[in-house]
């Protein structure tokens, strides 16, 4: 594809292996860290819309949601800064963690930071559970938010580490798939327990499921053979690596993963190193694919789903309801993903899902603008108009589901050398965090101001984006995680940053006359 450049398997090392049951089940297993996230997205715009919640906690917001004050603009309905601080709080939390998160994942593991994010996401849906006022709700609401910080840092990071490269996106997208089960969930539980008069507290408090599931599993789960080289435990990552490659001879790639572990070593400080020329496109995109992830505008739609329906004119079960039937579409279409990633590659999921986002965007501009105009007061909403805005939003979801929801995930995950890829997912979970709290916090003041033109404030980022993934991401489907520089110094752009990599089989003859095979591929 024009303006992209990239290599295919055949380009890098093709290291002998199966898909083993071992690789599939830990893989599962770890991937249970998205439930956490998703459940979270889901829970909370599902409990501000209900009546109950918001008459206990922020009565202003309930009374304008009931008309009972002269604003009655739909757009503003919910305009409250302490209301989306509620939902906010905990990017703006797991952002923090993340920092920490890195250290940890890099001095003791993977492991241990799946551990740490289960326990204290547990204690966040305990404290959200039993909120008496808004305190708790935001306390509660932080430890969510270290728990999440911990999960999004060390999940991807040990799918990419324990996949086949034939097979890493498709695994490191079972968490996205489990984000999007999350999110199912919390949809289905805010609708069984919407009438209900401590049905908010059951719809918190039951995140504590979703933490536990994964603490359990990640108590059982190996090491990576990544991080047990990284600790000098290499007798044991040789045989880990035996096992989950289902063959006895795994000395090329055991040995190009000590090559890079001893590479890593002599950089004292990763969080400096990350910052070296030979780094800056992978840097950028780390930076770039989780900011743009969040300004699609994705988020916002399973935020404040049942909200936004709501707003737009739906009743509460119809718009609780609306949340749910989105929810369906983001898991099936993240099915898909899994099933064409590794087949079709990044590059044209990022931007076919571009496109669909933003025709669907515009639509839905279009349609709102239409019947609300700018003084948000519809009238009566005709059915054929609610169906067409729910499958507008419901194809925009899907666009997102196969595109730029997993592989925001999976790319950032991937295209790090070993010595600075904590730092460099630490940085991806950062950057992902500030903008969904960012857009999180602004939402509803955004809505109350731009109106339906929010849509088109969404659409111009989803434009940029796609722009940029055409002209400068190289592919990386197929290439071996260690061998992942090839794609950067082949790029017809990023090769003027990243030198070609040293070749640890190559020998060098009399004067360094001989090429090593790797300078040659680039």
């Amino acid at each position: 594809m024009a303006g992209g450049g990239g290599i295919g398997p055949s380009n890098g090392k093709a290291y002998p292996g199966n898909l083993t049951g071992k690789v599939v089940l830990t893989c599962i297993v770890a991937a249970m860290g998205g439930l956490i996230f998703g459940y979270d997205i889901g829970i909370s715009g599902g409990v501000t819309s209900m009546s109950v919640f918001l008459e206990k906690f922020f009565p202003k917001v309930y009374r304008k949601e009931q008309n009972r004050t002269p604003s009655t603009n739909q757009y503003c309905k919910f305009n409250s800064e302490t209301l989306t601080m509620f939902t906010s709080s905990l990017y703006l939390a797991a952002l923090l963690a993340s920092f920490v998160a890195s250290t940890v994942t890099r001095a003791f593991g993977r492991k241990p930071s799946m551990l740490v994010g289960g326990g204290l996401f547990i204690a966040g849906a305990i404290i959200n559970g039993l909120a008496r006022n808004v305190a708790m709700l935001i306390i509660g609401r932080m430890f969510l938010g270290f728990g999440i910080g911990f999960a999004n840092q060390s999940v991807p990071v040990y799918l990419s580490e324990m996949a086949p490269f034939r097979y890493r996106g498709a695994l490191n997208i079972v968490f996205q798939l489990s984000i999007t089960i999350g999110i199912l969930a919390a949809n289905l539980v805010n609708y069984a327990v919407q009438h209900h008069k401590n049905g908010w507290r059951v719809s918190l408090g039951c995140a504590a499921v979703p933490g536990l599931i994964f603490m359990i599993g990640s108590v059982f789960l190996p090491d990576t053979p990544n991080s047990l080289i990284e600790r000098g435990k290499r007798d044991e990552a040789k045989k880990m690596l035996q096992e989950i490659r289902g063959i006895s001879d795994v000395d090329e790639e055991f040995n190009d993963l000590v090559f890079a572990s001893e590479e890593s070593k002599k950089i004292q400080h990763p969080w400096a190193n990350i910052t070296k020329r030979k780094n800056r496109p992978q840097l950028m995109f780390a930076m770039l694919i989780p900011a743009f992830q969040q300004l699609t505008g994705m988020n916002v739609i399973m935020f404040y789903a049942p909200v936004l329906f709501k707003t737009i004119g739906f009743g509460d079960n119809a718009s609780l309801m609306s949340a749910v039937i989105t929810g369906v579409v983001n898991c099936v279409a993240t099915l898909v993903s899994i099933a064409v990633v590794d087949n079709f590659g990044r590059r044209v999921l990022f931007i076919e899902g571009g496109f669909q986002m933003l025709i669907c965007q515009l639509a839905i501009a279009g349609l709102i603008g239409s019947k609300f105009g700018t003084n948000g007061n519809p009238g009566e909403l005709p059915k054929w108009f609610a169906m067409t805005v729910v499958i507008l939003i419901c194809i925009y979801v899907a666009g997102f589901a196969w595109s730029w929801g997993p592989l925001g995930w999976l790319v950032p995950s991937e295209i790090f050398p070993l010595e600075v890829r904590s730092a460099g997912q630490s940085i991806n979970v950062s950057v992902n965090m500030l903008f969904t709290f960012f857009v999180a916090q602004i939402f509803t003041e955004m809505l109350c101001k731009f109106k339906f033109g929010l849509f088109l404030f969404f659409s111009f980022f989803v434009v940029v984006a796609t722009v940029v993934v055409y002209k400068l991401l190289p592919e990386t489907k197929g290439v071996p995680i260690e061998e992942m520089t090839l794609v950067w110094c082949r790029h017809p752009y990023w090769k003027k940053f990243v030198p070609p990599p040293a070749d640890n089989d190559g020998k060098q003859g009399p004067g360094g006359i001989e090429i090593s095979k790797k300078v040659q591929d680039c």
